[in-house]
């Protein structure tokens, strides 16, 4: 069984399958063909973090990858990562564009050099003298030409990262729907209008190379894994521990029981990927993993196999140390550091943000400790954590989020976090993630 991971940046699920007016038709098609998770959360909404996470099976904090690889963080070991224990199986691992765990700045080789991938597909000649310039372009050319099988091959995009491209012509902004988090404005309708423009060339970027695998004969033998890092890059969003910012898409397609166009709504972490590939692959699995096979969900053995799911802010531009609880009913989140107003470098620049700035947001303060009821409240707009009348129930949230962080030996239980000596960061107190110095 060949493995193809597709991820895009900053995508949630923003995408037609989870009903959101953004047309994808490819992804539809996939999920058609495969299974879609509803309720798929990533164990970080913030990049280098998710997708180390995902691709090592365990929490940031345990693999080391606390922020931003161009940061200075890094894993504590990169023989953690999937494709190690995918090639004592025999498997060929091949890169095609963004991976955001290892930086040149920690080693001075290449971008992902560290990681150990058998061959990384960069824009330089592939074959015949050619080059192949854009993702899809490197990811179809190996696909094209015979790849040693069983491979794994990684394909990231940069899409749905900002900077949005103009609105397309025919996506008109008044007619548009903000995320759920922002008012219904012009200013906030038009950066939806970019963030459309984007992710349909994610999705006819993806179609390709879901296209060049049914063309090669190589599709009935792959499990495609189409996912995202974390929330769109909108304010209370990416980097945010509500839903907005850790609900992510998963889809899969392929051998193992994921086909026929199931719909799963039991919860489910990025984490539990590299356990469910074990089993596919019939590899043991390391010890290290702390996630769960997704094969008993697809088989119908099971209608759960997490009571609860945790995701974690350390570092993003700023130092924000916050962690989260989630059952199928409730939320709670804890920050650990005491802020006068948002940390505001940790969302990115954009219409939407100007517009909460005009209108005083710097002067809100987030609460220390978050409690949501999901099923009355969704959106997490109305905290219930210092209501007497869910004092047990916050209790009880807070002894599950305590005993995971003590479990996973969390550093955070200890103190607060250094940041890498040497490396670029932004102080809490300003405004936007440009504003990077080296201390």
């Amino acid at each position: 069984m060949n493995i193809l991971y597709l991820h895009s940046h900053d995508t949630g699920r923003y995408i037609q399958p989870y009903g959101y007016p953004v047309p994808t038709p490819h992804l539809q098609k996939l999920a058609e063909e495969g299974v879609l998770f509803r309720q798929a959360f990533c164990a970080a909404p913030t990049c280098s973090p998710s997708r180390a996470a995902l691709l090592t099976g365990m929490a940031p904090h345990s693999n080391g990858m606390l922020g931003l690889a161009h940061f200075g963080f890094e894993l504590n070991d990169y023989r953690q990562h999937i494709i190690h224990t995918l090639r004592a199986a025999g498997y060929y691992s091949a890169l095609a564009g963004m991976q955001h765990i290892d930086s040149w700045k920690k080693s001075g080789a290449p971008p992902g050099s560290r990681i150990g991938y058998d061959v990384i597909l960069t824009a330089e000649d592939m074959r015949q003298g050619k080059g192949y310039s854009t993702v899809e372009q490197r990811a179809i050319e190996f696909l094209r030409n015979h790849p040693p099988q069983p491979f794994f091959l990684s394909v990231g995009f940069e899409e749905t990262h900002r900077e949005f491209p103009e609105p397309a012509p025919d996506i008109q902004p008044g007619y548009l729907r903000p995320p759920a988090p922002l008012p219904d404005t012009p200013e906030t309708r038009r950066d939806m209008a970019g963030f459309i423009t984007s992710a349909r060339s994610l999705d006819h970027k993806m179609g390709q190379v879901l296209a060049a695998l049914d063309e090669t004969g190589l599709a009935a033998n792959t499990l495609v894994i189409c996912t995202t890092d974390h929330g769109i890059a909108f304010p209370s969003m990416k980097c945010n521990l509500t839903d907005h910012g850790i609900g992510v898409m998963l889809i899969l397609r392929g051998p193992g029981g994921f086909t026929g166009g199931k719909v799963s709504d039991a919860l489910v972490s990025h984490i539990d990927l590299f356990p469910t590939i074990c089993e596919l692959v019939g590899i043991e699995k390391p010890a290290w993993l702390q996630g769960r096979s997704l094969l008993p969900l697809v088989r119908g053995e099971a209608e759960e196999i997490h009571e609860a799911i945790f995701s974690e802010v350390t570092f993003h531009a700023a130092y924000e140390p916050m962690r989260a609880v989630r059952t199928r009913r409730w939320k709670y989140i804890r920050r650990f550091e005491d802020r006068p107003g948002p940390v505001l470098p940790n969302t990115d620049d954009s219409p939407s943000k100007t517009l909460w700035m005009t209108h005083g947001w710097r002067s809100r303060p987030p609460a220390m400790e978050q409690l949501y009821d999901l099923i009355f409240d969704p959106n997490e707009a109305h905290n219930l954590a210092d209501d007497p009348a869910y004092a047990p129930i916050r209790l009880e949230m807070e002894e599950r989020l305590h005993a995971w962080m003590t479990a996973t030996n969390d550093p955070l239980l200890h103190g607060p976090i250094s940041w890498p000596e040497g490396f670029t960061r932004v102080p809490a107190d300003r405004i936007s993630p440009t504003e990077q110095e080296v201390f």
